[in-house]
């Protein structure tokens, strides 16, 4: 029976490989997407190698210029910064300036102002790229999913019809069509033009 294959199953050196569960109609489990850029964060070259402030890219990032960390705009207790790594056109992160890793350890004005950035930045990406909703969420603590846990910082995700659910994104590379300095430089453009109407 050496080499034999059947429909479910390959019969080598009298080893049987049981084919891999596949239910009807469900999409296959390895279709694949090149995303290479990604290999420098899964291989953890990027990735901070202690919990500490010096490490921690987001208190390091506003410490450069804007272009340079991918800073879309500057607020009093918090900023808002593309994902280096993300899950969708136009992904912002909202972060305080303290490094700190939980959303209890922050103090109120840090609270209002993720809120108000939050919501600033929803307005602003709509203006820009004219997503049909929103993923908003905080990561708390590694095991929850975060990847950076030392620091807090929320996720702002535009999606739109016909792109992949929630977890996939999560769950496997995604496509990004645009280069991140062309994105935050559109949206720091139009988040200062945001700013100076008002009313909104």
């Amino acid at each position: 029976m050496t080499g034999e294959t059947t429909d479910d199953a390959t019969v080598g050196n009298n080893v049987q490989a049981e084919a891999p569960f596949y239910h009807e109609g469900a999409p296959q489990a390895f279709q694949r997407l090149w995303t290479p850029h990604r290999m420098v964060y899964i291989g953890g070259q990027n990735k901070p190698s202690d919990n500490t402030p010096a490490q921690c890219p987001f208190c390091t990032g506003p410490e450069r210029g804007d272009e340079e960390s991918l800073i879309v705009h500057r607020g009093r207790t918090g900023y808002v910064i593309m994902n280096l790594y993300p899950y969708n056109t136009g992904h912002l992160l909202v972060c305080p300036y303290r490094h700190i890793s939980d959303w209890t350890e922050a103090t109120v004005a840090e609270r209002e102002e993720i809120g108000e950035l939050t919501a600033t930045a929803m307005s602003v990406v709509r203006s820009v790229s004219h997503p049909h909703g929103f993923n908003l969420g905080m990561n708390q603590g590694e095991v929850a999913g975060a990847g950076i846990a030392a620091h807090l910082h929320q996720h702002i995700v535009p999606r739109w019809k016909g792109d992949a659910n929630f977890m996939p994104i999560i769950g496997r590379s995604k496509p990004v069509p645009q280069l991140l300095g062309e994105q935050r430089d559109m949206l720091a453009s139009a988040w200062a033009i945001h700013v100076q109407e008002p009313g909104d």
